[in-house]
């Protein structure tokens, strides 16, 4: 039934012994990099996600004691802080709340649980933090509570005095901004002799 085992047949060859040496392992190919990120330059050679940075320990505009520099905002701010905060936030946040959503709030919290200042001294940090300014003459939450109106009359002059217009608002600032970089339209250029 089976055949006969020839000799043309391989025979089992005994295991051969282990080597003296490991054998060696594998280790795969480094990964591949991603080509470095191409950031496209403007005009003036400046990538678009450029800032300059801020300078640190900047001096505020004018003292915190300096109200009565500008009267219709301490007289506003006197009677009504809720305005004067909405506006000044509204500028801190770059637009991304309305003034009245802002001063809404403050009001709320204000009545609810007389700590509106908490509220505002946020926005002094944030804003300290934007243009660099020293935190003077103390700690920025001791400053609102101790001082909530004059705080908030000197934070009004000191977005005065780096040139926004606090009555028209972000957007309002960013027109006007925006108005003199706009460039002339282009007429078709005619039949050259």
């Amino acid at each position: 039934m089976y055949p006969p085992l020839s000799e043309d047949y391989p025979q089992k060859q005994p295991p051969t012994p282990p080597p003296s040496a490991p054998p060696q392992s594998y280790q795969p190919p480094p990964p591949r990099l991603p080509p470095p990120l191409q950031i496209p330059h403007y005009a003036t050679g400046i990538p678009a996600h450029y800032a300059a940075p801020q300078p640190l320990n900047v001096k505020w505009s004018s003292s915190l004691c300096a109200c009565c520099s500008d009267v219709p905002n301490c007289c506003l701010t006197c009677w009504c802080p809720s305005i004067t905060f909405g506006q000044i936030a509204e500028i801190v946040d770059k637009g991304n709340t309305s003034c009245g959503v802002h001063g809404a709030l403050y009001t709320i919290i204000e009545a609810l649980t007389c700590c509106g200042c908490m509220y505002s001294c946020a926005y002094r940090t944030k804003m300290r933090s934007q243009y660099g300014l020293r935190e003077s003459p103390c700690n920025d939450c001791l400053v609102h509570f101790c001082c909530e109106r004059c705080a908030l009359c000197q934070e009004y002059r000191e977005l005065k005095h780096r040139g926004f217009d606090i009555s028209i608002g972000w957007q309002g600032n960013m027109e006007r901004q925006n108005y003199g970089v706009q460039m002339p339209p282009m007429a078709p250029r005619g039949m050259d002799r």
